[in-house]
């Protein structure tokens, strides 16, 4: 099964323009790296002032720990738990704005820390000069923390 956008979103509670990914490049037990290309669209629902500031970037970003944590908890057969962004620390942004990036962003997550309720990430956001383009150059990048609820704590 292809872990593209219909994948994710399946999953994720970000839905239509909110969810941002586009498709899940590789994933293991403490890693994720995913691709996006929303952050070229006019219609970005995240765009103000007509620009998509780069700290827009750690959305990209919790989107793909909250993508690391879905399959995670498939491979473990487990069901996967609400996460809310607790904090971030350490971020670096080296850019000023995602929309002038004319490639795909890769987005990776590295899970350094974990316990029943809380998981910690270091992250970060590249961009591609083009659509061909092997080089990435960087954009974002910090640590996360993820604080971890059951589903039906956070469902009417």
């Amino acid at each position: 099964m292809p872990l593209d956008r219909a994948w994710i979103e399946s999953r994720l509670p970000h839905q239509g323009r909110m969810c941002l990914l586009d498709e899940v490049l590789h994933w293991d037990q403490d890693r994720v790296r995913c691709r996006a290309s929303s952050h070229r669209a006019a219609d970005h629902p995240l765009r103000a002032y007509g620009r998509l500031g780069i700290a827009c970037g750690i959305e990209y970003a919790a989107q793909t720990m909250a993508v690391h944590g879905v399959l995670a908890a498939e491979h473990a057969q487990t069901p996967a738990r609400a996460g809310f962004l607790a904090s971030v620390r350490g971020v670096r942004f080296d850019a000023a704005r995602l929309d002038d990036v004319t490639g795909d962003l890769f987005c990776a997550a590295l899970c350094i820390a974990a316990d029943h309720d809380t998981v910690v990430y270091e992250f970060t956001v590249h961009g591609a000069a083009d659509s061909a383009a092997a080089q990435e150059r960087p954009l974002v990048a910090g640590r996360a923390t993820i604080t971890l609820q059951d589903m039906r704590a956070v469902t009417p």
